[in-house]
């Protein structure tokens, strides 16, 4: 899609969206003052026969790759939902990207680094465990470095005043859409959204907080295998092994109704992870990226 006035490197600016839309963003500034939370489970029980059943033709395959795979699935199907807000401005991401912290080492002291994979919107499981994988195998060895070390490690270790003023002029450049291509890449804030698996660390998920700084307009969180009881149709009590999961998103990218029907979805691709093996039926463009063409 070719670019216009006032798009950005990763994203398009919407122009076919309501008045009042277009307002929000100047009441709630920033992503803080707009989030709005989810909470959702998944039956683990069948997500791992899932796993194993798929094991042999997808080397590789775990658990949290299928969480991944919905994730680009839900952006490549409900394309709003990888919208974001930058200075006070509504754009539709011309990517699908998500953010993850790993460990080097799982230890107190262990190195940690983000890697930000990126995905074709027709990405299949496969295709995601794949990608995935063979960016943690670059990352996962200690005294590895990437582009978001290097730049950590360089700034890092600067005077206070000059870290301000690096951070502040790249705040700016973000709001103005003007910061440098090569940031955008190496920045782990610039994504669809970002996944913490609290589950890999023995803990229940969490609510987290969205970052001003950047683009990520969703953030999911999953815990780790508990039990949970719940009524089947019959009104009987069943003691099931299901994954909470809490997702973190800014209201100001669509409205209530398609974040229902999209979280309505994402639950669907994981009671029903099959889907994910081919893929989708049809990728779906943002329809507030063109204007609408006057009246003759």
């Amino acid at each position: 899609m070719k670019k216009k006035l006032g798009d950005r490197y990763d994203g398009y600016r919407l122009r076919n969206v309501d008045t009042f839309f277009l307002l929000i963003p100047y009441i709630m500034k920033t992503r803080n003052d707009s989030q709005i939370f989810f909470e959702d489970v998944a039956d683990v029980e069948e997500l791992d026969a899932f796993v194993r059943k798929n094991q042999e033709n997808i080397p590789g395959l775990k658990l949290y790759h299928v969480f991944i795979a919905a994730l680009v699935r839900l952006m490549a199907t409900r394309p709003r939902v990888n919208r974001f807000v930058c200075g006070h401005k509504i754009y539709a991401r011309n990517h699908i990207a998500i953010s993850m912290s790993i460990k080097r080492s799982m230890t107190d002291d262990g190195e940690e680094t983000n890697i930000k994979p990126k995905f074709a919107p027709e990405s299949t499981l496969k295709d995601v465990v794949e990608i995935v994988n063979k960016e943690v195998n670059l990352n996962k060895e200690s005294g590895s470095e990437n582009d978001t070390d290097k730049f950590a490690k360089l700034v890092g270790h600067m005077p206070t005043f000059i870290i301000k003023a690096v951070i502040n002029t790249l705040m700016w450049m973000d709001r103005i859409g003007i910061m440098p291509k090569a940031a955008i890449d190496f920045s782990p804030f610039h994504c669809s959204a970002y996944l913490t698996n609290m589950g890999s660390l023995g803990i229940k998920s969490v609510y987290h907080h969205l970052y001003n700084f950047g683009t990520t307009s969703v953030f999911l969180a999953m815990g780790k295998r508990e039990y949970q009881y719940q009524g089947s149709d019959e009104g009987e009590l069943i003691k099931k092994r299901i994954i909470s999961l809490k997702m973190v998103v800014d209201e100001r990218i669509c409205d209530g109704f398609y974040y229902a029907s999209s979280m309505r979805m994402f639950s669907k691709i994981l009671q029903n992870p099959e889907v994910l093996l081919t893929p989708p039926e049809e990728v779906l463009v943002d329809d507030g990226i063109e204007a609408p063409k006057a009246k003759k």
